[in-house]
């Protein structure tokens, strides 16, 4: 096979770049942009500068749609990649690399670090759990939910001990969730339940966390809520939710049946984080009236206990 000439590949380019820039319906309209121009690439290297694939997320690339309106209401109502057509066999050239961008995104998410400009500005310090590594972090959830020596000790040093109410921040699987929400929910949530008259106890952030240290924690602060908020699982499209997870007295052998769950909690499509550390902050107070979390909380509101 010959190789592509100067201008064939000029073509092959713009061929994406009309992909790329089609405007969100079931098969481009009009006459087609002209190829890039002839001649020697530009001085500097004639580096092409691609649109961000991210903004045609609603991209329909299934061309001679059955029903086009219908197809369009579809996609529409859910966030699932569908509707986005083929070629041939394979995925067509702004899908794939949606889908690479997106990856990408939450692979930035799951191995990146929280600032600590901003765990200083929240008056935070940090302490670590038996993980050492990302990678260690991914393979042992179990070294997760467990706080190293140093920092029990450290937690032990530096933290009010009994408080009604322990707030904690660990990184989950997204520092990005972390660091683009908590500047907004932090300040409404600590604000909110000390404008209730609860106690709050010291807060700070753990690296590597799993949402089981909070049993680990509370066997050394005691408290009787302990609210910790993490970086969900990031998604293809969403990398930045975070998720608030609340417990009543915590403690070696409670699992998720014993906890509250808030998810989903971002701008980008989720739930507001303001409103999301309002609503925390009622839970809460529930959680104390009752004294129960979870499932025993269920049954306690619904009068089956």
């Amino acid at each position: 096979m010959s190789r592509p000439t100067a201008q064939e590949l000029r073509e092959i380019v713009a061929d994406v770049l009309r992909e790329l820039d089609a405007p969100a319906a079931a098969a481009p309209a009009g006459p087609l942009p002209a190829a890039l121009p002839a001649g020697p690439p530009p001085a500097g290297g004639g580096d092409i500068d691609l649109p961000d694939p991210t903004v045609h997320r609603r991209l329909l690339g299934v061309q001679n749609a059955a029903n086009p309106t219908g197809l369009e209401n579809l996609v529409a109502s859910t966030t699932a990649r569908i509707g986005v057509g083929r070629a041939g066999t394979r995925p067509r050239t702004a899908s794939l690399l949606l889908f690479r961008a997106d990856h990408a995104v939450t692979q930035d998410a799951i191995f990146g670090e929280v600032p600590a400009a901003l765990l200083d500005q929240l008056g935070m310090f940090t302490v670590q759990t038996r993980v050492s590594t990302s990678e260690e972090y991914l393979l042992r959830p179990d070294l997760g939910r467990l706080l190293s020596d140093e920092a029990r000790a450290e937690i032990d040093r530096r933290c009010a001990k009994n408080p009604q109410v322990q707030v904690v921040v660990g990184d989950g699987l997204s520092w990005a969730a972390v660091a683009n929400n908590l500047p907004k929910i932090f300040p409404v949530i600590d604000q909110g339940l000390r404008s209730a008259g609860l106690t709050v106890g010291t807060p700070f952030f753990v690296r590597y966390a799993r949402v089981g240290v909070m049993n680990d924690i509370n066997d050394v602060v005691g408290a009787d809520v302990v609210v910790l908020l993490i970086g969900e699982r990031p998604g293809l499209g969403v990398a930045d939710a975070l998720s608030v997870y609340s417990g009543w007295r915590p403690a070696a052998g409670k699992n998720d049946s014993h906890r509250d769950v808030l998810c989903m909690i971002t701008e980008n499509g989720g739930t507001n984080p303001l409103e999301a550390g309002a609503f925390v902050v009622e839970h809460v107070r529930t959680v104390l009236a009752h004294q129960a979390s979870g499932v025993e909380l269920r049954l306690t509101l619904s009068g089956s206990r």
